[in-house]
């Protein structure tokens, strides 16, 4: 075709993009396209993190690669289509690419064509990539490509992004590519007599139909000069909507045109499993029951590589100490920074084991499922079906989660959304509750088959999500719009699980988890360190003093015990802990829990990184991990082990509702523009923490 001849030097594009409805693989081919080499980016005004990536191409060329979020349409219903729109739309925005690929589902492929066909009238150059091939050709649907291709008058292509098959020719192709200008598929004269030269002249548009895209998704001041409209907003049916209705007419004709079906295309697997997902009593049954069975086997599955680890820097610790000879320098190294770290990487195995399962359910399908059934129960709380997927999100960590509210298209539902979602206890908490749990709650199994542990792990992960919707159910009488509530989603096919897919979540996860956690660990334990080693005037000297006199009270390993007791608690990480523990007091919480719950508001896990460095100041067992030394700790007064089951409790459950995380006033901040809502988040869920807390505490004693 002569639109697509190889140029004898040619000039591929610099950026390109994928854009597509959601489900139709588009985050699968962009991490096949790009593989490790690919980071996340936030730009000034976009309020969601975009992937982007790079890849070669066959010549070595070096091609930038942005995966947008999906849309159905250029005319956008959320926050998150906005994005889409405005990137493909606006050749100004820095991410505006020079090449789109329109990743299309093969089995339904009228849907994805309304898209394509959008993109092509704006005048964006485009190929059409033609996903999951090999679903299509199981159920024996045809596509002619070279029909297609024809009359749509862009290069279509097929590619299986399961098995890689096609990837060589769509690399091809890219590098080959050469601007062309393609006939309008939909000419808006036909359905109106307005001027479209002077629209597309007045709004600087590349086609009459980028004129009407730039006109519906402009401001209202540049709408009123475009008098030529006038008539046209006054009529019942708007312009839009006789567009849409060609344009789906149009996407009708292409898919008669070059698509063969099969006489009679039964997929009974599928409406057997919707049977059960989708029945609306079953169907929570088998989702509490999924969740159980997760919680259950991230208990289980972690435990050996989480001794492993345990194990690995308890050795590394003793190794490093022994290496280099006592003073500052050993110290931070082995009390402050390792310490720190080893408390907190010990977890990645459950972490890791828990962002595997959300892939797992998000790429076979299921989690659109768990939208549907919700619907109608989250709108008595004042929440979309929707907001199902960013409250699961959330378990994961709360900032893409809130970020992940902009396909929500209520304004009213998406912020009582962003208010609740850090009610749901995050991957940031597990390392939080895994250590307390090991520590008052004993590892038994229930019936001779349930982890008491995983029992207890997912009762703190119903208690956020519960909370969650009781806070919903009361801001919904606070929080006012006049916005109608719509749920409008597609259920996927259901799909096998891709293993490199769910890996390489799993990788992007974990990095993002040891990368941002391990740089505030870092700073943290050596703040602490210091502050744990130091005090003022000469307070450590008299203790010295003061034990040199007592060696004949006490043994020489007596005498260190306490030396190192009194030093800690004289130093200015105690002075600072006892300061706030009479606040904290009344929730069983000593100073020592104080500044953790203090160093934790930079990050969650944070907590357990701080609990192993105080608990490593001058302790005589360095050969004990962060979870040993806590179990073996004894209250001064009564000599009765610090971590009771009461004390334990009481942290789980301040910790399972506070807002622990700076991250996420910054994000809240940035997704309602402004410190309102972040500050009334702030008071409302450190008040219910507390006065949880306390209850809790009391209840047990």
């Amino acid at each position: 075709m002569a639109f697509f001849t190889p140029s004898t030097n040619p000039a591929p594009p610099l950026k390109i993009a994928l854009a597509g409805n959601p489900n139709s693989g588009k985050s699968t081919l962009f991490n096949l396209l790009t593989g490790l080499r690919q980071k996340t980016g936030n730009f000034p005004g976009v309020t969601v993190d975009l992937h982007l990536g790079t890849f070669r191409t066959n010549s070595h060329l070096k091609i930038e690669v942005i995966d947008l979020p999906g849309t159905y349409s250029l005319f956008p219903k959320s926050l998150d289509e906005q994005l889409t729109t405005d990137v493909l739309c606006d050749k100004n925005h820095k991410q505006h690419p020079s090449l789109t690929l329109v990743v299309a589902d093969s089995t339904n492929l009228k849907r994805s064509l309304y898209l394509c066909t959008q993109l092509i009238d704006i005048g964006m150059p485009v190929i059409l990539v033609l996903n999951m091939i090999d679903i299509a050709q199981r159920r024996t649907i045809v596509i002619d490509e070279e029909k297609l291709s024809l009359m749509l008058g862009v290069s279509v292509l097929s590619v299986n992004s399961k098995s890689g098959a096609g990837m060589d020719k769509l690399k091809k192709a890219i590098e080959t590519f050469v601007p062309y200008s393609p006939k309008p598929l939909v000419d808006l004269k036909e359905i109106s007599s307005d001027n479209w030269v002077d629209l597309q002249t007045h709004l600087g548009a590349k086609t009459p139909f980028d004129a009407l895209v730039k006109y519906v998704n402009s401001n209202d001041s540049l709408q009123e000069k475009s008098a030529i409209f006038e008539q046209k907003q006054s009529e019942k049916i708007s312009l839009q909507t006789n567009e849409s209705i060609a344009r789906f007419k149009l996407s009708e004709k292409l898919v008669l045109a070059c698509v063969s079906y099969p006489l009679r295309e039964i997929n009974s697997l599928t409406k057997t499993l919707d049977n059960w997902f989708t029945h609306k009593i079953w169907g929570f049954i088998i989702f509490l029951f999924i969740l159980f069975c997760i919680f259950q086997c991230i208990f289980t599955f972690s435990e050996l590589p989480m001794e492993w680890i345990e194990n690995l820097f308890v050795w590394l610790s003793n190794s490093v100490e022994k290496a280099l000879p006592p003073g500052i320098l050993n110290d931070i190294l082995t009390k402050g920074i390792l310490a720190g770290l080893g408390g907190v990487v010990v977890f990645i195995p459950q972490i890791a084991f828990l962002f595997a399962f959300i892939a797992i359910l998000e790429d076979s399908g299921y989690m659109a499922r768990v939208s549907f059934i919700m619907d109608k129960a989250m709108r008595k709380f004042g929440l979309n079906g929707k907001s199902i997927i960013p409250l699961i999100s959330g378990a994961a960590c709360a900032v893409p989660a809130i970020m992940g509210t902009r396909t929500i298209s209520n304004s009213k539902e998406r912020l009582i959304t962003i208010l609740v979602i850090p009610l749901m206890s995050c991957s940031a908490r597990i390392p939080v509750y895994t250590l307390l749990i090991s520590l008052v709650v004993p590892n038994v199994r229930v019936l001779g088959l349930l982890n008491m542990q995983g029992i207890v792990l997912m009762a703190l992960y119903l208690i956020g999500f519960l909370s969650a919707l009781g806070a919903a159910f009361l801001l919904k009488y606070f929080v006012k719009t006049k916005e109608k509530s719509y749920f409008i989603m597609e259920l996927p096919i259901y799909r096998v699980p891709q293993v490199k897919q769910v890996i390489m979540v799993i990788y992007d996860k974990v990095r993002m988890f040891v990368y941002e956690a391990g740089k505030i660990i870092v700073a943290i334990s050596v703040i602490l360190w210091l502050m744990a080693s130091y005090a003022p005037g000469n307070a450590m000297q008299k203790i010295d003093e003061k034990y040199a006199l007592e060696k004949e009270r006490y043994s020489p390993e007596e005498i260190d015990h306490l030396k190192a007791s009194d030093k800690l608690e004289a130093s200015y990480a105690g002075i600072a802990g006892k300061f706030i523990e009479p606040i904290i007091a009344p929730l069983g919480f000593d100073w020592k829990i104080g500044i953790s719950l203090v160093t934790s508001f930079a990050a969650r896990e944070v907590f357990v990184g701080t609990m192993a460095t105080i608990y490593s100041i001058g302790s005589d067992a360095d050969e004990l991990s962060v979870r040993e030394k806590m179990k073996e700790a004894r209250n001064p007064t009564t000599g009765q082990p610090v971590y009771t089951l009461a004390v334990g409790f009481s942290l789980m459950i301040f910790y399972a509702f506070a807002l622990q995380c700076m991250s996420t006033i910054a994000v809240v901040y940035r997704e309602t523009g402004g410190y309102k809502w972040p500050l009334i988040q702030l008071l409302f869920l450190s008040a219910l923490a507390y006065c949880s807390s306390f209850v809790v505490y009391h209840v047990l004693q």
